[in-house]
């Protein structure tokens, strides 16, 4: 039997995105750029598992110098001090990725990026930048976050009577989700590495402050 994509090679395994048999170079080429491939495919977890160092490395490097906010230095201690805030911050973003599956890699970072480029103009030059974007797929995770960054700012308000949260801690937990987002997406077009690591963290029913005891040591470890 020929390939179900390209009807030239021997198919060899099942692919649950064509509801047919593939042959592997298709299946390799193929993973999460024209496939919609479901999360539990064993051939996608496989692939997951053995991404190498060296292609984290490069993801990194190209990371760094196009949109990671390279200037932004985010020290251990900070991750210590703001667990809480990292993992409400993630909540948000498997919250908006439950809401809508059709979400991928690239819009969760797409919307981190905005809203960090304007806590990073707020940051710099106390203006508040609203960053202009017609996806409403974007414009819904990024209210999601920023209702995050207010219940955490009245939660500190209710508890210590004021609320210490700067705009540079947001700034700065934001860019942390979005190199965590470079670091475990595939970089393809469909994929859903990252999302399916937060969605992991946080059980169906629960929330940022019953998921944080669980989710918080592994969720500050890309």
């Amino acid at each position: 039997m020929a390939c179900a994509i390209c009807e030239e090679r021997k198919e060899k395994r099942f692919c649950p995105a064509v509801h047919g048999r593939i042959c592997p170079q298709c299946c390799g080429e193929q993973r999460e750029v024209t496939l919609d491939c479901p999360s539990d495919c064993p051939y996608l977890q496989q692939a997951r598992e053995h991404a190498t160092e060296h292609a984290h490395a490069g993801q990194a490097a190209e990371l760094d110098r196009d949109s990671s906010f390279p200037e932004v230095e985010i020290a251990d201690q900070f991750l210590y001090e703001r667990e809480e805030l990292i993992v409400g911050l993630s909540f948000a973003l498997a919250k908006s990725a439950r809401a809508d599956r059709s979400l991928r890699d690239r819009d969760l970072m797409a919307a981190l990026g905005s809203v960090a480029k304007s806590y990073e103009t707020l940051v710099n030059s106390s203006l508040i930048y609203e960053p202009q974007t017609a996806n409403l797929a974007h414009q819904s995770i990024a209210r999601e976050v920023e209702m995050m960054v207010r219940e955490f700012r009245d939660a500190e308000q209710k508890h210590m009577g004021h609320t210490r949260l700067r705009d540079s801690d947001v700034l700065k937990a934001l860019v942390f989700l979005l190199r965590m987002g470079f670091a475990r997406t595939s970089g393809r077009p469909k994929s859903r590495a990252f999302v399916d690591f937060l969605l992991a963290q946080f059980p169906e029913k629960s929330s940022a402050l019953a998921g944080a005891e669980d989710a918080g040591s592994r969720i500050v470890i890309p």
